[in-house]
C-alpha cells in the first residue's frame, strides 16, 4: 500500500484513537448525557471543520435556497452537525448492546410487518435505506432480530477506521460486504430468501445514473436496482431518525414495486428514480440529520461510471 502523507497518517491515527477512546467512556454516562456531551463535540466540529461546514452549507443552499433564507440555511447546517455528534453517539454506544430488549430501551421499530409480508414472497428482501440519522443502527436492529443482513457499504480509508466499522457491522450476524464485491454472494443472499441492506444515496465510484434529486441530476449507484430487477426480490425501504424525546425511531415501509418495461436502460433509470425519490422524501422530512457535506452532485454528465 502507498504510504501516506504524514500529515494525513496523524489525522487518522488520531481519529482512530479519539474514537477508541469514545467508545471507552460511552456507557460510563446516562444516556441523556452521553447524547448531549455528543452535541456538543458536534458544534466544536463545526466551528473548527471549515471545508465539512462550507461543504454543508452549499449543499443545503442547492437543495433548499428556493424554500429558506440563508439565515435558515445556516441554522440547518449547524443544527445537522449537532444531530450527526448524537447519532454517532448512540452508534457507539450500541456497541455495548446485547440483545433486542437492551436496543429497545432506546429505539422503537415501526412497520415490522412490511418487512414480514415482503420475507414471505420467499425472493428475498432489499432493504433500501440511506445515510440518515444513526443508520447503522438499523443494523443491529436486523441482526438481532435474527434477520441476519448482508449489508453493502463503501470501506473507509483508513484501514483501522475501517477496521471498527466492519466489526461493528459483522455483530450478532450481521456481514459487512464491500461495495462492488462479492456481486454473486448477494445474489446468492436475494435467491435463497435471505435480505440485504444498501444505500444508494451518495456518488461514489460505482456503476451510475443520473436521476433527479431535489431538482439536480445526481450520479446513483445503479446495485440496488440491478439486484432487484435480476431477483425479484422486494425493495423494502427504511429509515431512522432520533425525535424529539431522544428515541431513535426506525421505519420499515411498504415494498416499493419495480416498474418492468422491458428495456432495460429505461428500467434501470425508472427503478433508481422511485428509490431515489423515497430518499429525497425522507430527507426533506429530516434534513438536520442527513449528510450535507457528502458531495452528491460532484460527478457530472459523461463522468459517470458505466
Amino acid at each position: 500500500m502507498e504510504k501516506r502523507p504524514l500529515r494525513k497518517e496523524i489525522k487518522y491515527t488520531s481519529l482512530y484513537y479519539f474514537i477508541r477512546f469514545l467508545i471507552f467512556t460511552s456507557n460510563l454516562l446516562p444516556r441523556k448525557m452521553w447524547l448531549a456531551f455528543c452535541g456538543f463535540l458536534g458544534k466544536v466540529a463545526y466551528a473548527f471543520s471549515p471545508k465539512p461546514r462550507e461543504r454543508a452549507i452549499f449543499h443545503l443552499g442547492l437543495a433548499f435556497g428556493r424554500e429558506k433564507s440563508p439565515r435558515e440555511i445556516i441554522d440547518l447546517s449547524k443544527e445537522m452537525f449537532v444531530m450527526l455528534g448524537k447519532n454517532a453517539g448512540d452508534i457507539l454506544r450500541s456497541l455495548k448492546v446485547k440483545t433486542l430488549t437492551d436496543l429497545e430501551k432506546f429505539l422503537t421499530t415501526h412497520g415490522i410487518e412490511n418487512y414480514e409480508k415482503a420475507h414471505a414472497k420467499g425472493k428475498g428482501v432489499m432493504f433500501l435505506t440511506s445515510h440518515l440519522g444513526a443508520f447503522d443502527l438499523q443494523i443491529t436492529n436486523m441482526a438481532l432480530r435474527g434477520l441476519n443482513p448482508n449489508i453493502v457499504g463503501t470501506a473507509l480509508k483508513d484501514e483501522r477506521l475501517n477496521a471498527l466499522l466492519w466489526e461493528y457491522r459483522n455483530a450478532f450476524g450481521a456481514i459487512a460486504i464491500e461495495r462492488g464485491k462479492e456481486s454473486v454472494r448477494l445474489f446468492k443472499v436475494l435467491k435463497s430468501g435471505g435480505s440485504i441492506a444498501i444505500l444508494i444515496d451518495q456518488d461514489t465510484k460505482v456503476k451510475s445514473r443520473f436521476v433527479n434529486f431535489f431538482g439536480m441530476q445526481a450520479a446513483t449507484p445503479i446495485g440496488a436496482t440491478v439486484l432487484a430487477l435480476r431477483t425479484g426480490a422486494a425493495v423494502v425501504p427504511t429509515y431512522i431518525f432520533l425525535d424529539e424525546n431522544g428515541q431513535q425511531q426506525m421505519h420499515i415501509l411498504p415494498e416499493i414495486p419495480l416498474v418492468i418495461s422491458g428495456d432495460d436502460e429505461t428500467d434501470l433509470v425508472v427503478n433508481t428514480q422511485l428509490f431515489t425519490d423515497f430518499t429525497e422524501k425522507i430527507v426533506r422530512d429530516h434534513p438536520e440529520q442527513w449528510v450535507w457535506m457528502h458531495e452528491r452532485w460532484k460527478t457530472r454528465p459523461g463522468e459517470e461510471i458505466r
